[in-house]
């Protein structure tokens, strides 16, 4: 039986949403933005600016910005791709309210995650730990200067059947 894909992503400055995108066109499936509610401008980005938004926000574990309704319904897809950029080593708060905010029950998460230094950090086992009864898996930081075939690559070794 095959499981309908959907790419989700969270991106603050267009590189994830260009990843997505391409990840999308791989796939053959659609490409969905997580938007915050309050987009986030330049300063809210400073992470060098420690009362930055994004700074306040990767200081508190429990805060969950509000988001926009995702222009999908979850419940008719088995696989979802989660795309975002690594914010302190870790997913952006607004990944934590998407996960939360919705059942991911029964479905396969694959993170995908953009940085301009940093690893996955602890992205995956935090996403796993936001989402009961889902199995994340394939989690994979990516650049957008990586050619089509190494993403096919990446990509062809899922496997969801």
């Amino acid at each position: 039986m095959s499981r309908q894909e959907l790419v989700t992503y969270f991106s603050a400055t267009g590189t994830t949403a260009k990843l997505a995108a391409r990840i999308a066109g791989i796939r053959g499936c659609e490409a969905v933005p997580i938007l915050p509610k309050v987009p986030y401008s330049v300063a809210d980005l400073n992470w060098g600016d420690t009362g930055s938004r994004s700074s306040l926000e990767m200081g508190d574990d429990s805060c969950r910005p509000e988001l926009e309704p995702l222009e999908r319904n979850l419940a008719d897809y088995g696989v979802i791709f989660c795309g975002y950029p690594i914010w302190w080593g870790q997913e952006p708060r607004v990944i934590d309210s998407f996960l939360e905010g919705n059942d991911f029950t029964g479905k396969i998460i694959v993170p995908f995650a953009t940085s301009g230094g940093s690893d996955m950090g602890s992205s995956p086992a935090r996403i796993q730990a936001l989402t009961p009864g889902s199995t994340v898996r394939g989690a994979r930081l990516l650049s957008v200067a990586f050619p089509d075939e190494v993403l096919g690559r990446w990509l062809g070794e899922l496997q969801f059947e």
